[in-house]
């Protein structure tokens, strides 16, 4: 090939490198400033606002380990809605699945007492992913076997997963005591807190590592963004989701079982989904009640969205939304800024993401109409 031929491919390449990047940047931007305007209208100081906010989530080392407590379970949701998004599979129903990877972890850890940390930890990691598997594999089956729609049936076992485990930690599981939760997790089946992993003479040395309450699952949830990364780029299983998301039937046409990938797709999606219910409970709570996620499923939509369903982009857009979750209080408190403009900066941010899905869309419809007109 000559080098005339290979110019323009790079430059494509670097392109569509700055598009993917470009394009969620400029999203985080323009939901600031739109909301910078809605703060001033209202009376508030948008610099202070956005001041606090940052105090509050990356200001301290403890700000900071707030930031990546908050952070957590939303990267392994978001790789699990990522996952299924790249396979054209829409499951909203991230959310039950993570409840039912805290209800295994709930009541296996019990019954793991006395065990070994390093058997206790990763059976428990594993029985959540199975019991999130578990949980998307009957829409799974509706989806490839008779087309039923992953949005509706996914959405719906996640009320069914909400009202079991309310059930549950209000009558059969719950330990003794007014408060409807679960017994406490023995000491083996929790994952420690980072600063704990260190003596007191090496913080009262190195400071920054008093990350507050923030635990192992971090290193959990980025371990797993690099295997589904390596999953979906380097193995055929991850050739077959994506060749399904693009194309269905020429993937068809090449050998690979829709139905199949479908099914191992949500499945996945499911898995990683059912490990952030694992890593909330085994090193936030330490037991399971009602609504111990704060929505972690849901958000983890806007945390694909926003990296453009790549699995190391997850990461620092996750920390984006753990940090506006983190830094909220202190932004309501110095500032004196209500808590749902952080919900307003949320929700600016999935429409332009969702605008530029909109605007390419309408682009590529107007080039098929003059090459159809030219033709």
């Amino acid at each position: 090939m000559s080098a005339e031929a290979e110019e323009p491919s790079t430059k494509r390449d670097w392109a569509a490198i700055a598009q993917k990047v470009g394009v969620p940047l400029a999203s985080v931007l323009l939901a600031m400033i739109i909301s910078s305007v809605i703060m001033w209208v209202s009376g508030y100081d948008p610099f202070a606002a956005f001041a606090a906010l940052f105090r509050g989530s990356f200001g301290t080392p403890k700000a900071f380990g707030d930031t990546l407590l908050k952070s957590t379970p939303l990267i392994l949701a978001g790789l699990g809605l990522a996952y299924g998004f790249r396979a054209n599979l829409f499951n909203i129903g991230a959310e039950g699945q993570l409840f039912m990877g805290g209800l295994a972890v709930a009541w296996l850890g019990l019954l793991l007492a006395g065990q070994p940390w390093w058997i206790t930890i990763p059976v428990l990691l594993l029985a959540a992913m199975l019991a999130g598997a578990a949980w998307a594999f009957i829409p799974a089956i509706l989806k490839a076997r008779i087309g039923a729609h992953e949005v509706i049936t996914t959405m719906m076992f996640t009320y069914i997963a909400r009202y079991l485990v309310s059930y549950l930690v209000i009558g059969p599981l719950k330990s003794p005591g007014q408060i409807p939760q679960t017994g406490l997790l023995p000491s083996e089946s929790q994952l420690p807190r980072i600063q704990s992993l260190f003596s007191e003479a090496t913080l009262q040395a190195m400071p920054f590592l008093k990350l507050g309450r923030a635990h192992t699952g971090i290193v959990v949830a980025l371990v797993a963004a690099v295997v589904v990364w390596w999953l979906l780029k380097y193995t055929t299983l991850g050739y077959e989701n994506r060749a399904v998301g693009y194309n269905p039937f020429a993937a068809e046409t090449g050998g690979i079982s829709v139905q199949w990938t479908i099914v191992k797709a949500l499945c996945i999606s499911g898995a990683l989904a059912g490990l952030a219910g694992a890593v909330e409970v085994m090193g936030v709570h330490y037991r399971l009640f009602d609504q111990f996620s704060s929505g972690f499923g849901f958000t983890g939509i806007a945390v694909a969205l926003l990296a453009k369903n790549h699995p190391i982009a997850v990461v620092p857009a996750a920390l984006l939304f753990g940090a506006m979750a983190a830094g909220g209080g202190t932004m309501q408190l110095e500032a004196n800024v209500p808590q749902k403009i952080i919900l307003i900066v949320q929700a600016l941010v999935i429409f332009f993401v969702a605008a530029e899905g909109i605007v390419t869309y309408f682009v590529r419809q107007r080039q098929k109409e003059a090459t159809s007109h030219v033709g």
